[in-house]
């Protein structure tokens, strides 16, 4: 199983509760509780439409994504589900006077897999799903936001690009004759981008304006691209848009209930992992000599530091003669086991402890050694303020982008981290968490 095919399994449970729900509510509403079917009939043929769905996928190797293979696979599932439902219904009496229910769960389950497919593939053609985009600006900033619209897949649709010259707002020449609203209005733009390299004189504040009040909705550049990317574009954020921008605001009872959720989950994993460390310690023993738990200074929030604690998964004499160094592919300082403790990410259970001290988070900006922070910080604007929450286990900038091992990585894992603490929510973490179950399963991004 691989992580496209873990993903569709997922969806496909959240469509299957979805028809399960539309198909139940006739039912509901003439007869109350009492006309609902049986839960076991229910999940039986949730899981059977599932199966049956898993194993076409997987008998149909090779077939991708595209939307014709999409109504095929669902076709041939469906079908094999209903003879599997005849079957069980003749052969045991199951199902007994549910065939209406299975019927239109089918039929919500098969508009649901096949229409969101559809429109993943051609939203690019619903004006409704797709914004027009105007690039209003100049120079490399400008080129920048062009490109991120045409490359975005379909979610946006570019309208345009007005150019701003240094004499001011005359952009009646870049516009046909038009006003920036009439070409506004008569390309269907929904959104305008202003992303002014050079500001001086530049920029068309009344043009703007007029815009904006007659319902054109206009973004800066930093903020369209964190809107489309999930992350923030550093190189164009200053200090006042930490300021005034809207989000980085968390609160005491956001604080309190994150701390909440770190003890009690923390404490779970602890206790169904616990039993498995006395195994643990005899594999890592026998794999190299050297202590079972690896110990490591970190930086922690508002800069603090902490020693962290992990299964150890390197030599002892890993770095008597380099210091600190990033970890690279194939590593040669990894051991045998420790190459398959860190990418199942099993090496990282003890940070639990970490988390329970009050060290760490569930989930945050992962923490970097003393050393590589010193140096990022000097090189890379607004590093500290990934500091500004105690650093996790998992964090977005783990299930969005690949293991860290250079100054480049550095600085787009700081896009993501400051998107997280910019936006944060317990349900943003919730979604990090079940992320983070899918990048474990399936071994991703580990070093």
């Amino acid at each position: 199983m691989t992580v496209s095919t873990f993903s569709t399994l997922v969806q496909d449970t959240l469509w299957l509760l979805l028809a399960l729900l539309l198909a139940a509510m006739p039912a509901l509403g003439h007869g109350g509780l009492a006309g609902l079917p049986p839960l076991s009939d229910a999940a039986l043929l949730a899981l059977v439409i599932l199966a049956c769905t898993l194993i076409v996928e997987r008998l149909d190797s090779g077939h991708g994504n595209n939307s014709r293979a999409v109504i095929r696979i669902t076709a041939a599932a469906l079908l094999l589900a209903s003879l599997v439902i005849l079957g069980l219904r003749m052969g045991s009496g199951l199902f007994e006077r549910q065939e209406g229910l299975a019927v239109a769960v089918m039929g919500w389950f098969a508009l649901f897999r096949c229409g969101g497919t559809m429109i993943r593939r051609y939203w690019e053609f619903i004006p409704v799903l797709a914004p027009g985009v105007l690039i209003v600006g100049n120079g490399e900033l400008a080129d920048a936001m062009r490109t991120l619209v045409l490359e975005s897949r379909g979610r946006y649709r570019l309208k345009g690009f007005v150019e701003c010259s240094a004499n001011g707002g005359e952009l009646a020449d870049t516009l046909d004759g038009l006003s920036l609203l009439e070409y506004a209005r008569k390309n269907k733009v929904r959104k305008m981008v202003v992303s002014l390299t050079e500001r001086r004189g530049a920029f068309p504040l009344d043009e703007v304006l007029r815009c904006r009040m007659n319902g054109i909705e206009v973004v800066d550049a930093a903020s369209f691209y964190e809107e489309a990317n999930k992350k923030l574009y550093i190189e164009n954020i200053t200090p006042s848009w930490f300021i005034f921008s809207q989000g980085f605001r968390i609160s005491a009872w956001r604080r309190l209930g994150k701390r909440v959720m770190d003890v009690v989950f923390s404490s779970l994993g602890l206790l169904l992992t616990a039993p498995f460390f006395p195994l643990m310690a005899l594999l890592i023993k026998l794999d190299s000599p050297g202590p079972v738990f690896f110990r490591q200074v970190r930086v922690g929030a508002g800069d603090s530091e902490f020693v962290i604690f992990k299964f150890r998964s390197m030599r002892c004499d890993a770095e008597e003669k380099t210091g600190a160094v990033w970890a690279k592919v194939n590593d040669p300082r990894v051991t045998r086991l420790g190459n398959f403790l860190r990418r199942s990410r099993i090496d990282e259970i003890p940070q639990l402890i970490n988390v329970i001290r009050g060290e760490m988070s569930l989930v945050g900006p992962r923490p970097e050694r003393p050393e590589f922070v010193r140096t990022l910080r000097r090189q890379i604007p607004f590093y500290s303020e990934r500091h500004y929450m105690k650093p996790g286990v998992t964090g977005w900038a783990q299930v969005r982008y690949p293991y860290g091992a250079s100054e480049e990585d550095a600085i787009e894992k700081l896009r993501y981290d400051l998107y997280y603490i910019k936006n944060y929510s317990i349900l943003f973490d919730l979604r990090i968490m079940l992320d983070t179950v899918g990048v474990v399963l399936f071994r991703k991004g580990g070093r």
